[in-house]
Formats: C-alpha cells, sequence, structure tokens
C-alpha cells in the first residue's frame, strides 16, 4: 500500500533541463571542452558537481574554477525557472490525484535545496510538499539511492510503502535501488528507450496519472 509519493523535480515538476544544458554548453565552451548532445542525455539526473567532475578529469583547467563552474551554471538555471516559470504538462493533475489519494508528498532531487525552494516558489506550491530532500550535498548523489532514503526517512514510512515519481533514468534507478515503487515520465523522445522497462509504470506525461495507478502499487 503506497503511503506516500516522492517527487522528481527537474524534468518532471519542472522544465529545467533545456536551462541545465544551456548552462552546460555555455561554460564549458568558455574552457574549449567541447560538449555533445549525447553526453548530457547521458547525465541528466546527476548532480551537477558530478558532471563538471566528469569533465575536469577528461580535460583538466584550472582548479579555482571547479566551483566556478557549479556556482555559475546553478545561478543561471535559478534565473531562468524564476523568469519563465516552466511548470511540467499535469503538474498539477498529478499532486490533485496524490492529495485525493490521502498520500504524503516529498519532493527527492539532486539539487541544491535553494533550487527547490525557488521551483515551489514559482509554481505557487508551498506548503504542499511535507518533505524536500536534496542530494547537492550527500556523499553520493543519484544514481546512488541515499537521497530517496533519507525522504523516506524524513517521511517516516518504509520505502517500499513510497513511490517515486520520475523521468530520468538515473532516477529511476536511485529509486529503485531504495526499493521504492516507481513511474517513470521520459522526455518523449527518449520514450522508447527499452531500460524504462524496469519502471512499474511509464507514462507520456504527468496527466496520465490516475487514482488507480496509486492503488495498485
Amino acid at each position: 500500500m503506497i503511503k506516500a509519493v516522492v517527487f522528481d523535480m527537474d524534468g518532471l515538476m519542472i522544465d529545467s533541463q533545456p536551462y541545465w544544458h544551456e548552462a552546460q554548453v555555455e561554460f564549458f565552451s568558455q574552457l574549449g571542452t567541447p560538449i555533445a548532445e549525447q553526453d548530457m542525455v547521458d547525465t541528466t539526473g546527476m548532480r551537477i558537481d558530478q558532471i563538471v567532475k566528469i569533465y575536469f578529469a577528461e580535460l583538466p583547467w584550472e582548479e579555482d574554477r571547479y566551483q566556478e563552474a557549479c556556482d555559475q551554471m546553478l545561478d543561471y538555471v535559478l534565473e531562468s525557472i524564476r523568469k519563465h516559470k516552466p511548470a511540467m504538462p499535469g503538474l498539477n493533475h498529478a499532486i490533485e490525484t496524490c492529495r485525493q489519494e490521502g498520500v504524503q508528498l516529498a519532493i527527492a532531487s539532486s539539487s541544491p535545496m535553494s533550487l527547490i525552494d525557488a521551483t515551489i516558489e514559482v509554481l505557487e506550491l508551498d506548503g504542499i510538499f511535507s518533505v524536500k530532500s536534496s542530494g547537492a550535498d550527500l556523499r553520493y548523489g543519484k544514481p546512488h539511492p541515499e537521497v530517496y532514503l533519507n525522504a523516506c526517512d524524513d517521511l517516516n514510512i518504509e520505502p517500499q510503502h513510497c513511490l517515486a515519481i520520475e523521468d530520468s533514468f538515473v532516477g529511476l534507478l536511485s529509486a529503485k535501488s531504495a526499493q521504492m515503487k516507481t513511474i517513470v515520465v521520459p522526455e518523449p523522445s527518449f520514450a522508447k528507450e527499452k531500460h524504462f522497462a524496469i519502471a512499474d509504470f511509464q507514462l507520456a506525461s504527468l496527466n496520465d496519472l490516475t487514482p488507480d495507478m496509486v492503488q495498485s502499487l
């Protein structure tokens, strides 16, 4: 029986992935570091510091710019979501569907708490989520399950009774590793990727979430 639903944030609640991609292209191009579209696809769902570490290992630059890279990209995304407020289709429907089932709601995101709080603010979701779990300062980010396990601990609910809703395969692995039930809503161009089959349900949009799905898990 599902007692809580834990939402990923970037790419699921808010369409921030294009801004993360733009930020990566802009910063790494300044350093003369090539970055391909597939590289960004492969790292979707990972913490920005983990992504920077990957590129730093491949083509090191001045080490004092490591933190600058993380801060600059975060600032770019923060400014973009505050300006555009790009809520994902069906978000309010999904939240209302879960609330009608009487479950608790939480967020488990790789992003820093500053971005989580900004997202809640711009989407006018204050008071909706009883728990906000950030993976930004954890020892390991997604696909490690720690951020989801922390959310379940804060909810005081066993992971087996929690449902995670994700958009990325990295996030899906994180939730599955935490022994949670899972629903994935991948970006349309990647929807046919076979690895999403590990989810309990795959949806085209959050608009497709139904009470029966939640009840059946």
